[in-house]
């Protein structure tokens, strides 16, 4: 029996997160109809710092653990997070339970002055916050210097232009969903720019004693996604990484066999170390940990404490 009480999803405020809660609503429309539904605006840490690096403020959660908060307190009953963002290593008392269709998976290159990643000229300004881009951008091309760019995606973008970048990396997924894809140059090689672990996914969120919330919830996830992304967490689990330490992954399911691809670097991108392992779809969890045994095996923990 569905409540008459609305359904509250909590959500960050940024363009990005409002997208993404919106759509959520549109897709749980059919489940709740006529319960009425409503967003809880979240303001997270790092929503409220958005000068220093994701680094130097923990990285685990930052974005991610205001809004469980939410779900803990009753102020919340679905949370939406961007996948990425938030850690393998569960909260006590709530529970992921659903993921979406899933959008883009790659990182975009974005300039004004060069047409592909590979016309940069040595020693070019490149922005992004992201530890993993930073290794693998520096892994590909050591000369580049490197810079730190946080806020929203339209923050980014406007420093790609004041502070005379040369260029830099976004999340495609956020570029497409903000109808932002004509800003897009180049759509970076996936062989060396593996994305972040369950990267272009939406995280579903409730309380693990919230039995209706997670019915509604699981009504709109998509089979397809949740063996991928289960795999690529799975995987960074394993390996015990995070936000602070640079690991990729890229998934695929092809009729019943799912492939997932990982790499490890070192935080200067000096060293890494990818594999490739396939296994079927029914048990993403055991393809996950078996690919970060293989990753292991070949080093990948020295790498970690680089």
């Amino acid at each position: 029996m569905i409540g008459d009480s609305a359904l509250r999803i909590g959500t960050r405020g940024s363009p990005l997160a409002l997208w993404q809660a919106r759509y959520l609503d549109s897709l749980l429309a059919p489940f709740t109809d006529p319960r009425p539904r409503e967003l809880v605006l979240i303001e997270t840490t790092g929503d409220r710092d958005q000068a220093s690096a994701l680094s130097a403020m923990g990285g685990f959660g930052v974005f991610t653990k205001a809004i469980q908060n939410a779900l803990l307190e009753d102020r919340a009953d679905i949370a939406v997070h961007s996948l990425k963002d938030l850690p393998t290593l569960e909260t006590i008392g709530v529970h992921l339970v659903a993921t979406p269709p899933r959008g883009p998976t790659g990182d975009a290159f974005l300039s004004r002055k060069y047409s592909k990643f590979d016309d940069l000229p040595r020693g070019a300004t490149v922005g992004t916050s992201s530890l993993r881009r930073r290794a693998m951008l520096a892994n590909r091309r050591p000369d580049l210097k490197l810079v730190d760019l946080r806020g929203n995606v339209d923050t980014r973008l406007r420093k790609l232009d004041e502070q005379d970048l040369d260029a830099i990396v976004l999340a495609e997924a956020g570029l497409v969903r903000l109808d932002l894809a004509d800003r897009i140059t180049e759509r970076l090689d996936p062989e060396w720019m593996l994305p972040a672990v369950g990267q272009g996914a939406i995280g579903l969120e409730c309380r693990t004693d919230d039995a209706e919330s997670r019915y509604l919830a699981e009504g709109v996830t998509d089979p397809d996604t949740w063996v991928r992304v289960t795999a690529e967490r799975a995987m960074l689990a394993a390996l015990g990484g995070g936000c602070l330490v640079p690991i990729g992954a890229t998934s695929t399911t092809v009729e019943g066999v799912l492939t997932i691809r990982g790499m490890v670097l070192t935080a200067d991108g000096r060293r890494r170390i990818s594999a490739t392992h396939r296994g079927s779809t029914s048990a993403p969890l055991a393809v996950g940990q078996e690919l970060a045994a293989m990753l292991l095996d070949e080093g990948a923990a020295e790498l970690l404490k680089a």
